[in-house]
Formats: C-alpha cells, structure tokens, sequence
C-alpha cells in the first residue's frame, strides 16, 4: 500500500476512535455533561488536535453517519431506473437487512446512538445541515433546477419521517422483526405516491 494510502487509513482511523471514544462518554453522562478536553482526555491527543478533526462537538456524533451523507445522490447517479424506483428499492433492502439510517433496528447500541441524537438539540440542528447537504447533492444530481429541489426536497423528507417513525415505535418497546412488515408496507405507500406525483421527466430513468 502507498504512503498515501497508509495515512488516509490512519487518520480514518483517528476519526474512528476518537468519535467512538466521544459517544460512549456522552451516552454514559450526557452530551452536556462532557466537555471536549474531556474527550481529547480520553482519546489521548490535544484539544487542538482534536479540534483539528472535528471542528464542532457535535461533529463527533455525526460522524457516525456521515458516511450516509450523499447516499440518495449516489444512489440515483449509479442505478439506471427512475429516481424514485431506484430510492425505494434502496430503501426496502436497508429494512431488510436492519439499516440502522432506517430507524428498523432494535440493537441496544443503536437505540442508545438514536436516544443520543434525537434527544439532544444541538445534535438534532447539526444532522438538519447533514441532511441539507444530502438534499441538495440528490437535487444536483436529478437536475439542479427547481423541480429537481422540489423532488429532492419531497424524497428527503419522506426518507426522514419513514425512519423516525420507525425508530420511535422501537425506542417505545416494540420489537425491529414486529414493526418490519407495516415499516415495509408504509415505505412502499410513501414511495407509490412520490412516484405518482414526479415530474413527467423524473418518472423515466
């Protein structure tokens, strides 16, 4: 492997580290309750250089999930069938498979993450500006005008509310495999009627 390819592997890896060194002391006291030196602490480095790979502390949180950041705009660009088609096929395999990014996961790990993350203002305003940026790449991609802003907007949102929905019944008590069909029928409801309300253009692949 390169030099090249030996750094990025190492600072992913402090990336890593340091967000899961972060999560765990925030989910144990709070997000609040911690400080930043405290996390710097715990992973061993310098508060700069902590700074240096998470400009905010909410970005140790996001982190978890930023790989998702861009997904829908991925998505759309590699697969050859409607925008919406291609989504929702998308989405369905993440139900299946127990996606935590789709809400349908009953893990005590990832029921704690989501209690972090929804509970808590600040990180809740942060994963808006992620999602933000996921819309308006998806919009890039189906065109850039103001129907493409429209549609991704409407996409986005339908995505959004089909995993919190998801995620609040389970965080209430019920079990992922007990919610999973009416998960997959709603998905396929809201993904029906996004499909029938698309621009003509939008509809094709």
């Amino acid at each position: 492997m390169s030099e090249t390819g030996l750094r990025e592997r190492k600072k992913r890896r402090m990336y890593e580290t340091v967000s899961d060194i972060a999560i765990r002391l925030f989910m144990e006291k709070g997000f609040d309750a911690v400080s930043v030196a405290e996390v710097a602490a715990a992973a061993e480095i310098s508060k700069p250089t902590l700074f240096r790979y998470f400009p905010a502390k909410e970005d140790l949180v996001l982190y978890r999930i930023a790989d998702h950041e861009g997904e829908a705009a991925r998505v759309v660009a590699e697969s050859g069938e409607p925008p919406v088609e291609a989504l929702r096929r998308h989405f369905l395999a993440g139900l299946e498979r127990g996606d935590p990014v789709t809400g349908l996961n009953d893990d005590p790990q990832v029921l704690a993450f989501h209690a972090l993350l929804y509970g808590t203002p600040s990180l809740v305003a942060r994963a808006h500006t992620h999602q933000e940026r996921s819309e308006a790449a998806l919009a890039e991609v189906l065109g850039g005008d103001l129907d493409a802003r429209l549609a991704a907007g409407q996409i986005m949102a339908v995505q959004r509310v089909l995993a919190l929905e998801n995620w609040r019944r389970i965080a209430a008590g019920e079990r992922a495999a007990d919610v999973r069909a009416e998960a997959v029928a709603a998905a396929e409801r809201a993904f029906g009627r996004l499909a029938a309300g698309m621009p003509p253009r939008l509809q094709r692949s």
